[in-house]
């Protein structure tokens, strides 16, 4: 039977241009969809953050150059938040999608520098 979960993952650029936000987003929502069986009819919606030294492009833009323009999106600042969970030039997101998946079969996505955020779950 199908549901609503959430997903939740995160990725790094090591320089903020417009082209590795977009890749970066890109290869991040491949994750997200390949490890969890998903098709872009699947998404619901994505909420984006981005830290403050995140200014070339919107990571939503990586979504609509892909085609995808009926999935409603929302771009906003992280937490400038002293400690570990601060991670440089970091995007996260959460996606909204429908799946057939137990919540423990999820499989969420944290890349490059963004590993570290949560290395307790499985890729």
């Amino acid at each position: 039977m199908t549901h609503v979960a959430a997903l939740r993952g995160a990725t790094t650029v090591d320089t903020d241009t417009r082209e590795e936000v977009l890749a970066r987003t890109t290869e991040l929502l491949d994750a997200l969809m390949t490890r969890n069986g998903l098709s872009t009819e699947d998404v619901i919606s994505l909420v984006f953050t981005a830290t403050d030294d995140v200014r070339s492009e919107f990571p939503a833009a990586a979504v609509r150059a892909a085609g995808i323009s009926d999935v409603p999106m929302l771009c906003a600042r992280e937490l400038g938040i002293d400690g570990p969970s601060n991670i440089a030039r970091c995007i996260r997101v959460m996606a909204h999608v429908h799946t057939d998946r137990p919540r423990s079969a999820m499989r969420h996505a944290y890349l490059h520098e963004a590993r570290q955020l949560r290395s307790d779950l499985p890729e």
